[in-house]
């Protein structure tokens, strides 16, 4: 049925002159404020102008491809971006050329909302279509919020940021996870019968509180707001909480990114640096939990997706860890765009 892999990813500069360029893809339509995309633009020089996430996807590449080779799975293994270099309509030219016919792709987003599902739906459609009519057809996995592929990583890294902390204070100490914030109404509307995406991450967060930090009180907040100030987005932002738990009492707080597959700029930047400066200032001691990256449940995972969907293509999957019906099949009336304006 298949006969390759892709890897779809968001992409990052790998240069300081390609950051704004970068930035204006990213943010295309979206009414951000030029102000906003030089105070982002600042973030990435602070790192040389270089995004990390590339780098990750090479190494999340390579280790599928030993991970494949291993286990007998027959399929070449591509990668293509949404924003940046290798760009998704060149990465299926290189395919056409190659003479693939049809691919199975893994988004690296685990949850279900229209920037990290259906809108990497469209970039498959629009690319296909610069592409040609010899263009592959490429068929986008499902979420993987619950996979203990994705979920141990998780648990690991925050049991070992919580052993860094004072266990004398155990009794003050409070798990915030984290993930991207989006514009109330995409969230609203994420899924056939909309809250997909909160619900989603609220489910990752307790499977990997229950692992890793049980009796532990825990939060679910947002990082990395972006869009125009007049639009509504998710709240608390992590920042805001932290002053929030200061004042409860709380003493320390082991931060765990779980709306990220990899420890790119967002996370090492908003979490960090700027996270971890709040933190500082309030006096509350601070641990940053780590992302899957390449760790070798999570390529696991995706071979075991890759299987899944060969084997039983249109049915819901037998290995999740939690109880939500996630299987992506994105029907007309999943993930829709946001309203605008709101």
């Amino acid at each position: 049925m298949y006969d390759a892999f892709l890897l779809l990813s968001f992409g990052g500069p790998e240069h300081p002159d390609e950051v704004l360029p970068f930035l204006h893809n990213v943010t295309r339509g979206r009414g951000v404020p030029p102000e906003r995309l030089a105070e982002v633009a600042e973030h990435y020089q602070r790192f040389g102008g270089v995004s990390p996430i590339n780098e990750q996807c090479r190494e999340l590449v390579a280790a599928i491809r030993a991970d494949f080779a291993a286990n007998a799975v027959d399929l070449p293994v591509y990668w293509g971006n949404r924003n940046w270099r290798p760009m998704l309509a060149d990465t299926l030219a290189q395919m056409r050329d190659h003479g693939i016919r049809r691919a199975v792709a893994l988004a690296t987003s685990a949850y279900g909302s229209y920037s990290s599902c259906r809108q990497y739906l469209q970039d498959i459609a629009a690319a296909r279509a610069a592409v040609g009519p010899r263009a592959p057809l490429v068929d986008k996995l499902r979420h993987f919020h619950d996979h203990p592929g994705f979920v141990e990583p998780f648990a690991d890294g925050l049991a070992a940021a919580l052993s860094t902390l004072d266990v004398t204070q155990h009794a003050t100490t409070r798990v915030v996870f984290t993930a991207h914030s989006i514009p109330v109404s995409m969230a609203e509307s994420s899924g056939p019968e909309g809250g997909r995406y909160e619900a989603q991450l609220r489910e990752t967060a307790r499977l990997v509180a229950e692992r890793a930090a049980p009796g532990l009180s825990w939060d679910l907040v947002w990082q990395s707001r972006s869009g125009a100030p007049h639009i509504p987005w998710l709240e608390p932002d992590v920042n805001d909480h932290l002053e929030v738990l200061a004042k409860e009492g709380t003493t320390q707080v082991a931060v765990s990114p779980i709306g990220f597959v990899s420890d790119h700029l967002e996370v090492l930047w908003d979490l960090d640096e700027e996270a971890a400066a709040t933190a500082r200032r309030l006096g509350l001691g601070f641990a940053r939990a780590g992302t899957p990256g390449a760790d070798p449940r999570f390529v696991a995972m995706v071979r075991d997706l890759v299987l899944e969907r060969m084997a039983q293509p249109g049915t819901r999957p037998r290995t999740a860890l939690g109880r939500l019906d996630h299987w992506d099949v994105c029907a007309s009336n999943c993930c829709p765009p946001p309203v605008r304006g709101r």
